[in-house]
């Protein structure tokens, strides 16, 4: 999910940060990350104590701004978070984040780590996500800012935060992952923007190209090679370049521009840094993945 814009959200910086979210979504991360920018930040504080905290930090010629974290961990107290939240907005420049990432995503990373899940044992790490995620739904709706980690490593998720909160950021630079896949793996669920280029002349059928992808410049060179191409790729690209500024602002911070061929190898791999090449020549802040390239098949 991006993050959002909302007419509830003020204008001036605000003096407390709360954050929120999915375990394993990388709440600790951002909340360390804070702590570098400059925010006094707490961990874990319990419910009944968020107002209070809002008034020291308010009162106190020491700390400018805060960070305050608070999760599932509080239990049934979580619960008043909401009415608690309308509250503390009424008194203070204050916004919510929120963290999550998809299920695949929380799996891999609670397999790498071993941790368990903060609601137990009892029950399998899948179903504890899903029951956290039930419970969340309410704090989720009213986040000003909803951040789905999933595309972000440790250092890319430091840098988004640092440029969303740091004193000298461009909020109105949008990140933007520009990936490929293979039709026949499925549609990549986190795509904002989704082209099929499986109309292009598929290089799988020319045998020396074959075991090659679209990152070799014989195969590059092929698909460039006709005048499909080269106007598909101008039109993608002016499309992009009106888009993204929209995108801005409208509050995206992040976007995922996802090109398709049949087997994620070749047309759409080319397309994918073609377009990521282009974006970046024109200013934009890009990165490009290939999710099916090492896979067989076109």
């Amino acid at each position: 999910m991006p993050t959002r814009s909302a007419s509830r959200q003020v204008n001036r910086e605000p003096e407390l940060v709360i954050i929120t979210g999915l375990s394993g979504s990388g709440k600790v991360t951002v909340l360390k990350c804070m702590e570098d920018l400059g925010y006094y930040s707490v961990d874990n504080l319990p419910v009944d104590l968020i107002q209070k905290f809002g008034e020291l930090v308010k009162d106190s010629p020491h700390i400018r701004r805060a960070a305050l974290l608070v999760d599932i961990r509080e239990g049934e107290a979580l619960k008043r978070f909401p009415d608690l939240y309308a509250r503390i907005r009424q008194e203070r420049p204050c916004t919510l984040v929120f963290l999550e990432a998809d299920e695949a995503t929380l799996l891999r990373r609670y397999s790498e780590t071993r941790r368990p899940h903060p609601l137990g044992t009892e029950e399998s790490v899948v179903r504890s996500l899903r029951r956290e995620r039930r419970q969340l739904a309410p704090i989720r709706a009213l986040a000003e800012h909803i951040i789905n980690t999933s595309r972000f490593n440790v250092h890319e998720l430091r840098e988004f935060i640092a440029e969303k909160f740091g004193g000298n950021r461009d909020q109105s630079r949008i990140m933007v992952n520009v990936t490929s896949f293979g039709y026949r793996y499925g549609v990549p669920p986190d795509s904002d923007l989704v082209f099929d280029v499986r109309f292009l002349p598929n290089p799988n059928y020319i045998p020396q190209f074959k075991k090659l992808s679209g990152r070799h410049p014989r195969v590059a060179r092929y698909i460039r090679s006709f005048p499909q191409t080269t106007e598909f790729v101008q039109r993608i690209t002016d499309l992009l370049v009106y888009l993204l500024p929209h995108y801005t602002r409208e509050g995206k911070s992040y976007l995922t521009i996802a090109f398709g061929c049949t087997g994620g190898r070749h047309r759409s791999v080319m397309m994918a840094d073609e377009i990521r090449r282009r974006l970046s020549r024109v200013g934009f802040r890009v990165k490009s993945t290939h999710r099916d390239i090492e896979k067989s098949g076109t």
